[in-house]
Protein backbone atom coordinates (compact mmCIF):
# COMPACT_ATOMS: atom_id res chain seq x y z
CA UNK A 1 0.00 0.00 0.00
CA UNK A 2 1.48 3.88 -0.59
CA UNK A 3 3.02 4.98 3.05
CA UNK A 4 1.18 8.54 1.95
CA UNK A 5 -2.32 7.76 1.53
CA UNK A 6 -1.88 4.88 4.85
CA UNK A 7 -0.61 8.07 7.02
CA UNK A 8 -3.78 9.89 5.32
CA UNK A 9 -6.30 7.54 6.75
CA UNK A 10 -4.78 6.84 10.32
CA UNK A 11 -4.71 10.13 10.12
CA UNK A 12 -8.44 10.49 9.63
CA UNK A 13 -8.88 7.74 12.75
CA UNK A 14 -7.03 9.28 14.97
CA UNK A 15 -8.83 13.04 14.42
CA UNK A 16 -12.22 10.30 14.47
CA UNK A 17 -11.00 8.51 17.77
CA UNK A 18 -11.30 12.17 19.20
CA UNK A 19 -15.03 12.64 18.51
CA UNK A 20 -15.74 8.85 20.47
CA UNK A 21 -18.11 9.33 22.92
CA UNK A 22 -17.37 9.37 26.40
CA UNK A 23 -15.84 6.29 28.78
CA UNK A 24 -18.85 5.14 29.35
CA UNK A 25 -20.14 4.31 25.85
CA UNK A 26 -18.74 1.28 23.58
CA UNK A 27 -18.58 1.87 19.85
CA UNK A 28 -16.69 0.50 16.36
CA UNK A 29 -15.92 2.96 13.96
CA UNK A 30 -13.93 2.38 10.45
CA UNK A 31 -12.00 5.45 9.19
CA UNK A 32 -11.06 3.20 6.14
CA UNK A 33 -14.47 2.25 4.97
CA UNK A 34 -14.93 6.81 5.15
CA UNK A 35 -12.12 8.06 3.30
CA UNK A 36 -12.15 6.63 0.07
CA UNK A 37 -15.52 8.30 -0.51
CA UNK A 38 -14.65 11.09 0.52
CA UNK A 39 -11.48 10.78 -1.49
CA UNK A 40 -13.63 10.44 -4.48
CA UNK A 41 -16.44 13.16 -3.27
CA UNK A 42 -13.21 15.15 -3.67
CA UNK A 43 -12.08 14.99 -6.83
CA UNK A 44 -15.51 15.78 -8.14
CA UNK A 45 -15.92 18.42 -5.90
CA UNK A 46 -15.29 22.17 -6.25
CA UNK A 47 -15.08 25.73 -4.55
CA UNK A 48 -15.37 25.51 -0.53
CA UNK A 49 -16.62 21.93 -0.50
CA UNK A 50 -13.61 20.65 -2.47
CA UNK A 51 -10.93 22.69 -0.56
CA UNK A 52 -12.30 21.38 3.01
CA UNK A 53 -12.73 17.26 1.61
CA UNK A 54 -8.60 17.77 1.10
CA UNK A 55 -8.01 19.07 4.22
CA UNK A 56 -10.17 16.19 5.74
CA UNK A 57 -8.50 13.48 3.51
CA UNK A 58 -4.69 15.10 4.25
CA UNK A 59 -3.93 15.00 0.21
CA UNK A 60 -4.47 17.42 -2.22
CA UNK A 61 -7.90 16.82 -3.83
CA UNK A 62 -6.63 16.22 -7.79
CA UNK A 63 -4.93 13.52 -5.99
CA UNK A 64 -7.80 11.76 -4.32
CA UNK A 65 -9.48 9.50 -6.90
CA UNK A 66 -6.45 7.81 -7.80
CA UNK A 67 -5.13 7.38 -4.29
CA UNK A 68 -8.63 6.17 -3.50
CA UNK A 69 -8.49 3.63 -6.03
CA UNK A 70 -5.16 2.27 -5.28
CA UNK A 71 -6.47 1.82 -1.87
CA UNK A 72 -9.31 -0.05 -2.85
CA UNK A 73 -7.11 -2.53 -5.18
CA UNK A 74 -4.82 -2.89 -2.26
CA UNK A 75 -7.42 -3.61 0.58
CA UNK A 76 -9.19 -6.72 -1.95
CA UNK A 77 -5.56 -8.36 -1.61
CA UNK A 78 -5.79 -8.19 2.66
CA UNK A 79 -6.04 -11.59 3.52
CA UNK A 80 -9.44 -12.27 5.45
CA UNK A 81 -10.78 -8.79 4.19
CA UNK A 82 -13.49 -8.33 1.81
CA UNK A 83 -13.99 -4.76 0.07
CA UNK A 84 -16.31 -3.11 -1.99
CA UNK A 85 -17.84 0.16 -3.34
CA UNK A 86 -20.99 0.83 -5.00
CA UNK A 87 -22.80 3.50 -6.99
CA UNK A 88 -26.55 4.12 -7.66
CA UNK A 89 -27.91 7.23 -9.25
CA UNK A 90 -31.23 8.06 -10.71
CA UNK A 91 -31.71 7.53 -14.52
CA UNK A 92 -32.45 11.40 -14.89
CA UNK A 93 -28.39 12.29 -13.22
CA UNK A 94 -26.08 12.77 -16.09
CA UNK A 95 -22.82 11.79 -14.37
CA UNK A 96 -19.39 13.89 -15.60
CA UNK A 97 -17.70 10.61 -17.74
CA UNK A 98 -14.34 12.36 -16.06
CA UNK A 99 -15.48 11.74 -12.61
CA UNK A 100 -17.20 8.39 -13.55
CA UNK A 101 -14.14 7.30 -15.25
CA UNK A 102 -12.16 7.38 -12.32
CA UNK A 103 -14.10 5.07 -10.21
CA UNK A 104 -12.80 1.91 -8.43
CA UNK A 105 -14.30 -1.27 -9.60
CA UNK A 106 -17.77 -2.19 -8.17
CA UNK A 107 -21.47 -2.20 -8.05
CA UNK A 108 -23.39 0.42 -10.42
CA UNK A 109 -26.96 0.80 -10.31
CA UNK A 110 -30.01 3.06 -10.85
CA UNK A 111 -31.99 4.35 -8.22
CA UNK A 112 -36.02 4.15 -8.83
CA UNK A 113 -36.76 6.91 -6.47
CA UNK A 114 -39.08 4.84 -3.93
CA UNK A 115 -37.48 5.17 -1.54
CA UNK A 116 -38.69 1.67 0.19
CA UNK A 117 -37.56 -0.57 -3.24
CA UNK A 118 -33.89 1.45 -3.41
CA UNK A 119 -33.38 0.19 0.28
CA UNK A 120 -34.17 -2.98 -0.18
CA UNK A 121 -31.30 -3.10 -3.18
CA UNK A 122 -29.04 -1.58 -1.20
CA UNK A 123 -29.56 -3.68 1.73
CA UNK A 124 -29.03 -6.80 -0.15
CA UNK A 125 -25.75 -5.60 -2.06
CA UNK A 126 -24.38 -4.44 1.81
CA UNK A 127 -25.35 -8.41 3.21
CA UNK A 128 -23.69 -9.86 0.27
CA UNK A 129 -20.57 -7.83 0.57
CA UNK A 130 -20.08 -8.31 4.34
CA UNK A 131 -21.25 -11.95 4.55
CA UNK A 132 -24.50 -11.26 6.59
CA UNK A 133 -22.19 -9.28 9.22
CA UNK A 134 -24.29 -5.97 8.48
CA UNK A 135 -27.57 -6.09 6.93
CA UNK A 136 -28.25 -2.91 5.18
CA UNK A 137 -26.65 0.69 4.28
CA UNK A 138 -27.25 3.36 6.46
CA UNK A 139 -29.06 6.22 4.32
CA UNK A 140 -32.43 8.40 5.30
CA UNK A 141 -33.95 7.77 1.97
CA UNK A 142 -36.33 11.13 1.41
CA UNK A 143 -37.56 11.23 -2.31
CA UNK A 144 -34.94 13.79 -3.55
CA UNK A 145 -32.14 11.48 -3.38
CA UNK A 146 -29.90 11.55 -6.48
CA UNK A 147 -27.11 9.25 -5.81
CA UNK A 148 -25.84 7.49 -3.23
CA UNK A 149 -22.17 6.36 -3.15
CA UNK A 150 -21.13 3.23 -0.39
CA UNK A 151 -18.79 1.26 0.91
CA UNK A 152 -18.66 -1.89 2.55
CA UNK A 153 -15.40 -3.76 4.41
CA UNK A 154 -15.87 -7.20 5.54
CA UNK A 155 -12.88 -8.47 7.85
CA UNK A 156 -12.36 -12.04 9.39
CA UNK A 157 -9.66 -13.10 11.36
CA UNK A 158 -8.80 -16.59 12.86
CA UNK A 159 -6.48 -16.44 16.07
CA UNK A 160 -2.50 -18.06 15.30
CA UNK A 161 -3.60 -19.27 19.02
CA UNK A 162 -6.95 -19.88 19.98
CA UNK A 163 -8.33 -18.57 23.84
CA UNK A 164 -9.88 -20.91 25.94
CA UNK A 165 -13.25 -19.65 27.09
CA UNK A 166 -15.44 -20.13 30.23
CA UNK A 167 -17.82 -18.11 32.44
CA UNK A 168 -16.56 -16.10 34.93
CA UNK A 169 -17.85 -14.33 37.81
CA UNK A 170 -15.96 -10.49 38.36
CA UNK A 171 -15.81 -9.79 41.81
CA UNK A 172 -14.75 -6.20 41.10
CA UNK A 173 -14.18 -3.16 39.44
CA UNK A 174 -16.72 -1.63 36.57
CA UNK A 175 -18.10 -5.10 35.30
CA UNK A 176 -18.41 -6.42 39.54
CA UNK A 177 -21.14 -8.40 40.14
CA UNK A 178 -21.61 -10.16 36.42
CA UNK A 179 -20.53 -13.38 34.70
CA UNK A 180 -18.56 -12.70 31.31
CA UNK A 181 -17.43 -14.50 29.04
CA UNK A 182 -13.30 -14.78 29.97
CA UNK A 183 -10.72 -15.63 27.25
CA UNK A 184 -7.64 -16.63 28.56
CA UNK A 185 -4.55 -18.15 26.60
CA UNK A 186 -0.86 -18.57 27.97
CA UNK A 187 1.75 -17.85 25.13
CA UNK A 188 5.79 -18.07 25.16
CA UNK A 189 6.30 -14.53 23.58
CA UNK A 190 6.50 -11.58 25.70
CA UNK A 191 7.12 -9.56 22.95
CA UNK A 192 2.97 -9.43 22.49
CA UNK A 193 2.96 -7.01 25.24
CA UNK A 194 4.44 -3.83 24.78
CA UNK A 195 4.35 -0.60 26.82
CA UNK A 196 3.96 3.08 25.84
CA UNK A 197 3.38 6.32 26.93
CA UNK A 198 1.79 9.40 26.01
CA UNK A 199 0.42 13.03 26.75
CA UNK A 200 -2.03 11.04 29.55
CA UNK A 201 -0.32 8.50 30.57
CA UNK A 202 0.70 4.72 30.06
CA UNK A 203 -0.72 2.20 27.97
CA UNK A 204 -1.03 -1.22 27.84
CA UNK A 205 -0.49 -2.77 24.24
CA UNK A 206 -1.58 -6.85 23.66
CA UNK A 207 -0.91 -7.98 19.94
CA UNK A 208 -3.44 -10.76 18.99
CA UNK A 209 -1.88 -12.29 15.91
CA UNK A 210 -3.70 -13.75 13.15
CA UNK A 211 -3.28 -16.12 10.45
CA UNK A 212 -4.51 -13.76 7.66
CA UNK A 213 -2.73 -10.70 7.07
CA UNK A 214 -4.45 -8.73 10.28
CA UNK A 215 -3.86 -8.49 13.70
CA UNK A 216 -5.71 -7.39 16.74
CA UNK A 217 -4.70 -5.14 18.88
CA UNK A 218 -5.77 -4.57 22.89
CA UNK A 219 -5.26 -1.23 24.31
CA UNK A 220 -5.44 -0.48 28.17
CA UNK A 221 -4.92 2.79 29.66
CA UNK A 222 -4.57 4.17 33.13
CA UNK A 223 -8.48 3.85 35.01
CA UNK A 224 -9.18 7.43 34.28
CA UNK A 225 -7.75 7.95 30.85
CA UNK A 226 -10.14 9.30 28.61
CA UNK A 227 -10.94 6.60 25.56
CA UNK A 228 -9.85 8.95 22.99
CA UNK A 229 -6.80 9.65 24.51
CA UNK A 230 -5.91 5.86 24.89
CA UNK A 231 -6.34 4.98 21.50
CA UNK A 232 -4.79 8.03 20.26
CA UNK A 233 -1.16 6.51 21.88
CA UNK A 234 -2.47 2.87 20.90
CA UNK A 235 -2.46 3.94 17.50
CA UNK A 236 0.73 5.84 17.70
CA UNK A 237 2.46 2.63 19.27
CA UNK A 238 1.06 0.26 16.80
CA UNK A 239 2.66 2.58 13.88
CA UNK A 240 5.68 3.59 15.37
CA UNK A 241 4.53 7.35 16.06
CA UNK A 242 4.89 6.67 19.10
CA UNK A 243 7.74 4.81 21.68
CA UNK A 244 6.79 1.59 23.18
CA UNK A 245 8.95 -1.20 24.98
CA UNK A 246 8.40 -4.84 24.27
CA UNK A 247 7.74 -6.98 27.47
CA UNK A 248 11.24 -8.47 27.17
CA UNK A 249 12.36 -5.16 27.59
CA UNK A 250 10.26 -3.98 30.33
CA UNK A 251 11.14 -4.37 34.67
CA UNK A 252 9.72 -6.32 37.05
CA UNK A 253 6.92 -4.92 38.88
CA UNK A 254 3.92 -2.70 37.23
CA UNK A 255 5.32 -1.69 34.24
CA UNK A 256 1.67 -0.86 32.35
CA UNK A 257 -1.99 -0.97 33.50
CA UNK A 258 -3.34 -4.18 34.11
CA UNK A 259 -0.04 -5.54 33.76
CA UNK A 260 2.58 -7.33 35.79
CA UNK A 261 6.12 -8.95 35.07
CA UNK A 262 8.57 -11.06 37.45
CA UNK A 263 11.40 -12.89 37.20
CA UNK A 264 11.02 -15.98 38.74
CA UNK A 265 12.12 -20.16 38.70
CA UNK A 266 11.43 -22.42 36.27
CA UNK A 267 11.51 -26.03 35.26
CA UNK A 268 12.11 -24.91 31.77
CA UNK A 269 13.52 -22.49 30.16
CA UNK A 270 11.04 -20.98 28.60
CA UNK A 271 9.36 -17.13 29.01
CA UNK A 272 5.43 -16.93 29.50
CA UNK A 273 3.16 -14.60 29.10
CA UNK A 274 -0.42 -14.90 30.21
CA UNK A 275 -3.40 -13.20 28.96
CA UNK A 276 -6.79 -12.38 30.41
CA UNK A 277 -9.58 -10.48 28.30
CA UNK A 278 -13.40 -10.75 27.80
CA UNK A 279 -15.12 -11.83 24.50
CA UNK A 280 -17.26 -8.55 23.38
CA UNK A 281 -19.40 -7.67 20.29
CA UNK A 282 -20.14 -3.94 19.29
CA UNK A 283 -22.56 -2.37 17.02
CA UNK A 284 -22.35 1.44 16.18
CA UNK A 285 -24.59 3.79 13.58
CA UNK A 286 -22.84 6.77 13.05
CA UNK A 287 -24.07 10.02 11.41
CA UNK A 288 -20.92 11.60 9.94
CA UNK A 289 -22.62 14.88 9.21
CA UNK A 290 -22.90 15.21 13.35
CA UNK A 291 -18.81 16.17 12.71
CA UNK A 292 -19.36 17.12 9.51
CA UNK A 293 -16.22 19.48 9.45
CA UNK A 294 -14.03 16.41 10.30
CA UNK A 295 -15.27 15.08 7.55
CA UNK A 296 -14.47 17.53 4.78
CA UNK A 297 -18.91 17.44 4.63
CA UNK A 298 -19.49 21.24 6.51
CA UNK A 299 -19.96 23.63 2.77
CA UNK A 300 -20.87 20.39 0.60
CA UNK A 301 -24.24 20.28 2.76
CA UNK A 302 -25.31 23.42 1.71
CA UNK A 303 -28.32 23.24 -0.43
CA UNK A 304 -28.03 26.34 -1.77
CA UNK A 305 -24.86 25.67 -3.84
CA UNK A 306 -23.19 23.36 -6.48
CA UNK A 307 -20.81 21.48 -5.04
CA UNK A 308 -19.69 18.76 -7.46
CA UNK A 309 -19.44 19.83 -10.60
CA UNK A 310 -17.02 16.89 -11.60
CA UNK A 311 -19.77 14.87 -11.08
CA UNK A 312 -22.58 16.17 -12.73
CA UNK A 313 -24.12 18.69 -14.28
CA UNK A 314 -26.79 18.50 -11.91
CA UNK A 315 -26.32 20.97 -8.75
CA UNK A 316 -25.71 17.89 -6.06
CA UNK A 317 -25.48 18.68 -2.04
CA UNK A 318 -24.69 16.27 0.80
CA UNK A 319 -28.31 15.12 2.18
CA UNK A 320 -27.08 11.76 4.21
CA UNK A 321 -23.41 10.92 5.51
CA UNK A 322 -23.73 7.49 7.62
CA UNK A 323 -21.72 4.64 8.56
CA UNK A 324 -22.95 1.34 10.42
CA UNK A 325 -19.98 -0.52 11.50
CA UNK A 326 -19.66 -4.23 13.91
CA UNK A 327 -17.14 -5.83 15.86
CA UNK A 328 -16.49 -9.08 17.72
CA UNK A 329 -13.76 -10.67 19.37
CA UNK A 330 -13.89 -14.10 20.60
CA UNK A 331 -12.07 -17.62 21.76
CA UNK A 332 -11.37 -18.14 18.03
CA UNK A 333 -11.01 -14.80 16.35
CA UNK A 334 -12.61 -10.90 15.38
CA UNK A 335 -15.21 -10.38 12.93
CA UNK A 336 -15.73 -6.60 11.78
CA UNK A 337 -17.79 -4.97 9.57
CA UNK A 338 -18.32 -1.48 7.98
CA UNK A 339 -21.21 0.16 5.38
CA UNK A 340 -20.42 3.61 4.91
CA UNK A 341 -23.12 5.52 2.64
CA UNK A 342 -22.80 9.04 1.19
CA UNK A 343 -26.28 10.77 -0.52
CA UNK A 344 -26.85 13.25 -2.52
CA UNK A 345 -29.83 14.93 -2.61
CA UNK A 346 -30.16 18.43 -5.22
CA UNK A 347 -27.96 21.33 -4.40
CA UNK A 348 -29.38 24.69 -3.80
CA UNK A 349 2.48 -30.17 35.73
CA UNK A 350 5.49 -32.79 38.88
CA UNK A 351 8.14 -30.05 38.91
CA UNK A 352 11.57 -31.15 38.19
CA UNK A 353 14.61 -29.97 39.86
CA UNK A 354 14.36 -26.00 38.99
CA UNK A 355 17.36 -24.81 36.90
CA UNK A 356 16.10 -21.78 35.49
CA UNK A 357 15.52 -18.09 35.80
CA UNK A 358 12.76 -16.99 33.37
CA UNK A 359 10.20 -13.95 32.65
CA UNK A 360 6.82 -14.18 33.89
CA UNK A 361 3.60 -11.71 32.86
CA UNK A 362 0.36 -11.50 32.76
CA UNK A 363 -2.06 -8.82 31.66
CA UNK A 364 -5.72 -8.40 32.38
CA UNK A 365 -8.24 -6.58 30.62
CA UNK A 366 -10.69 -6.39 33.66
CA UNK A 367 -12.27 -2.90 32.58
CA UNK A 368 -12.74 -0.80 29.64
CA UNK A 369 -10.19 -0.57 26.65
CA UNK A 370 -10.21 -0.06 23.04
CA UNK A 371 -8.50 -2.15 19.83
CA UNK A 372 -7.14 -1.94 16.72
CA UNK A 373 -7.31 -3.76 13.82
CA UNK A 374 -4.24 -3.10 11.83
CA UNK A 375 -2.91 -4.75 8.33
CA UNK A 376 0.27 -5.98 9.70
CA UNK A 377 2.48 -5.43 6.51
CA UNK A 378 1.31 -1.44 5.91
CA UNK A 379 -0.02 -0.53 9.47
CA UNK A 380 -3.20 0.63 8.20
CA UNK A 381 -6.02 0.54 10.83
CA UNK A 382 -8.82 -1.45 9.60
CA UNK A 383 -11.11 -1.09 12.40
CA UNK A 384 -11.18 0.78 15.59
CA UNK A 385 -13.14 1.13 18.79
CA UNK A 386 -14.08 0.92 22.42
CA UNK A 387 -15.44 -1.76 24.68
CA UNK A 388 -16.94 -0.96 27.47
CA UNK A 389 -20.14 -3.56 27.65
CA UNK A 390 -18.11 -7.61 27.45
CA UNK A 391 -20.38 -10.29 26.33
CA UNK A 392 -22.24 -11.61 29.47
CA UNK A 393 -21.64 -15.36 29.97
CA UNK A 394 -25.10 -16.35 31.81
CA UNK A 395 -28.36 -15.06 31.11
CA UNK A 396 -31.01 -16.54 32.98
CA UNK A 397 -29.36 -19.02 34.55
CA UNK A 398 -28.45 -20.18 31.17
CA UNK A 399 -24.86 -20.40 29.38
CA UNK A 400 -24.46 -18.26 26.49
CA UNK A 401 -22.34 -19.08 23.74
CA UNK A 402 -20.72 -17.48 21.12
CA UNK A 403 -23.37 -14.98 18.92
CA UNK A 404 -22.99 -12.20 16.25
CA UNK A 405 -24.15 -8.82 17.51
CA UNK A 406 -27.77 -8.07 16.59
CA UNK A 407 -28.28 -4.79 15.18
CA UNK A 408 -30.99 -2.09 15.92
CA UNK A 409 -33.92 -2.17 13.36
CA UNK A 410 -33.93 0.27 10.93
Amino acid sequence: MNHGTVRAVNRLTTRWAAQVPPPDSGTVFAASGVWPLLALLADGAGGPARAELAEALGIPAEAAAGAARDLLDALADVRGLQAATGLWARAEVPLEEGWSAKLPAGSRGTLSGEPVADAKVLDAWAAERTGGLIEHVPVSWPEDTRLVLASALALRVRWAEPFQEAPVAVAEGPWARRVLRRLSRTTRSLDEIRVAHGPAGAVTVLEVAGTEDVDVHLLLGEPETPSRAVLETGLGAVTGAVPSRSGSELPDGTPGPGLTTSTVDSPFPVDLLQVRTVAFSLFAEHDLLDHAPLFGLDAARDATFEHFPGISSEPLAIGSARQSAMARFHATGFEAAAVTAVAARPGGAAPPRVRHRVRRAEVRFDRPFGFLAVHRDSRLVLASGWVTDPETAVEGGRYVGARRPTPPSR
